[in-house]
């Protein structure tokens, strides 16, 4: 990212995130993606340092949250993470009973909630 981008990133974290929380959901992001294998089953954790949904949320926020010309230079970034999170994760038929016990009117979850925890 320019170096505007990243000054713009620093100024967010230091008013609504903590310093740092950008790369350390960044990496935990890129950590999962290079794990060995075809298929990645994404793991159900209550440890934040291994939570890569709660690590993309977190980059999610950061997203929404950046100026116009620092959120189009993240979130090319963030498009091919995703890309390679969507190629080879499954799509979960049952995401809907196992988010929202089958209330298929419940909120709508993120896209990366909707892929297998298992085989």
């Amino acid at each position: 990212m320019r170096r505007s981008a990243q000054a713009a990133v620093r100024r967010l974290e230091a008013q609504r995130f903590s310093p740092g929380c950008l790369s350390e959901a960044l990496g935990q992001y890129e950590q999962f993606l290079r794990q060995p294998g075809r298929w990645l089953y994404v793991p159900l954790s209550d440890c934040p340092c291994h939570d890569v949904l709660g690590a993309r949320d977190e980059v999610q926020a950061m997203l929404c949250a950046l100026p116009l010309s620092a959120r189009r230079e993240l979130n090319r970034v963030v498009s091919r993470l995703d890309a390679e999170f969507e190629r080879r994760t499954l799509p979960d038929p049952h995401a809907a009973r196992r988010l929202f016990g089958g209330w298929f009117d419940a909120p709508r979850w993120p896209w990366w909630y909707l892929r297998l925890t298992k085989p």
